[in-house]
């Protein structure tokens, strides 16, 4: 009877060590993806400062300025968290755009303001890229001690399933030509 109860206590043991571990594992994807969040929200936040400054010279620019606005009409707060991944994406598309007009406009680009937006913009990515990357290494993590064997069994106990990682689109992956960029 002694030996029962020593076996079903380190049994128990076990099981409260792995879901500890995986509620820490599960809050530090929770944490990482908070840093997404906020590099998020703080890249959202320099649309209008932007749109600005870009409007003094680029006013028949009307396409980019109608998808910012549109872009910032959503209210970052009311986002679900697959909307902000969305709103990542499609602001990485229309920033492209905004730098490839903004190069039309020497003007422009020699403007103090929009240089101090434009650098402010480049730090804003360089702390959401490190945020993504700290994220997917703790989805890894957890994902790695979710599907693995013993740990799988407890995970499927307690209804813990792997974590979706922040991709990025596909064309963002292809190798960019530069060779027309050069061509008038």
């Amino acid at each position: 009877m002694v030996i029962l109860g020593i076996i079903v206590a380190i049994c128990l043991l076990f099981i409260i060590g792995v879901y500890n571990t995986l509620v820490r594992k599960q809050n530090s994807i929770e944490n990482a993806f908070g840093s997404i969040d906020v590099m998020l929200k703080k890249r959202f936040d320099l649309i209008p400062n932007i749109v600005a400054t870009v409007k003094q010279y680029a006013k028949h620019e009307e396409t980019i300025f109608a998808r910012i606005a549109e872009l910032r009409s959503k209210g970052y707060e009311q986002l679900s968290n697959d909307d902000k991944a969305n709103f990542d994406e499609t602001f990485t598309q229309v920033s492209r755009r905004f730098i490839a007009v903004a190069e039309s406009y020497p003007e422009l680009k020699a403007s103090d303001n929009f240089m101090h937006l434009q650098r402010t913009l480049n730090e804003v990515e360089e702390q959401l890229s490190a945020a993504r990357r700290t994220y997917n290494a703790n989805v890894t993590d957890f994902n790695n001690t979710v599907m693995t064997f013993p740990s799988n069994m407890i995970a499927g106990m307690f209804g813990f399933t792997p974590r979706t990682l922040f991709s990025i689109p596909a064309e963002e992956r292809a190798n960019p030509t530069i060779g027309n960029t050069f061509q008038s």
